[in-house]
């Protein structure tokens, strides 16, 4: 991941941990859904952790949360 990416993966994340949340899921439960680990799921959802994901495992992310995956990539300026 470049660096100058970090600030739209923190979002993402953010946005992930948000809509899941939303929905009353855990990340156990994403993770399984997903399937992925949940300590990738909590890595994606910490502020303070950049973490890159791929556009597959956005776009299985947006189905599980039942969240078109542009919901994701619309960004704040900071």
């Amino acid at each position: 991941m470049k660096k100058i990416y970090a600030e739209k993966y923190r979002q993402i994340g953010l946005k992930i941990a948000y809509y899941r949340k939303l929905r009353g899921l855990t990340q156990e439960e994403l993770a399984e859904l997903v399937g992925l680990t949940p300590a990738f799921i909590g890595h994606l959802e910490a502020p303070n952790i950049t973490k890159a994901l791929s556009l597959d495992t956005l776009f299985d992310i947006s189905a599980v949360l039942e969240i078109s995956p542009q919901k994701f990539l619309t960004f704040e300026d900071n």
